[in-house]
């Protein structure tokens, strides 16, 4: 599949990493490095601006590396970027960790999945059809049930 975009940034185009990466890196594109502190958050531009096919939504996700050693994340994990959406490309980062963490322009912040959805029509009715789980939820099928 092609998708149209523009790389407004000094940055490369995201892509893929190995030949069964799901998700491209997407980098920084700043003017100024940006200290971001514990607790707080940020968004952080891209230079990048998509023209996604009808059915398709790119979903921005965290790096699982950066998470765990410096403590870095997605606050609205995971980002939609709908097909009707022309602007950049912005992540909100947010610093979990102990320490300040430093992001320069070119550092690759987040990760983006490229996935098709589809669009549905409600069908309100007075009752739902019975399953063995019914109404249980929130560890109801868990392993540390009793017995």
């Amino acid at each position: 599949m092609e998708i149209a975009i523009i790389n407004k940034s000094n940055n490369p185009l995201p892509h893929y990493a190995t030949s069964l990466s799901a998700g491209m890196d997407i980098c920084a594109y700043l003017p100024d490095p940006i200290r971001l502190a514990p607790g707080e958050r940020c968004l952080i531009p891209t230079g990048l601006f998509l023209e996604l096919p009808e059915g398709y939504e790119a979903q921005i996700r965290p790096r699982s590396g950066w998470a765990l050693k410096s403590g870095i994340t997605i606050l609205n994990s995971p980002g939609t970027i709908d097909a009707d959406y022309r602007g950049e490309v912005g992540i909100i980062l947010i610093n979990m960790g102990q320490e300040a963490v430093t992001i320069a322009s070119g550092d690759r912040i987040a990760q983006m999945v490229i996935a098709r959805y589809e669009s549905i029509t409600w069908r309100e009715t007075s009752s739902l059809s019975d399953t063995q789980r019914g109404a249980g939820g929130f560890g109801h099928t868990g392993v540390n049930q009793p017995k």
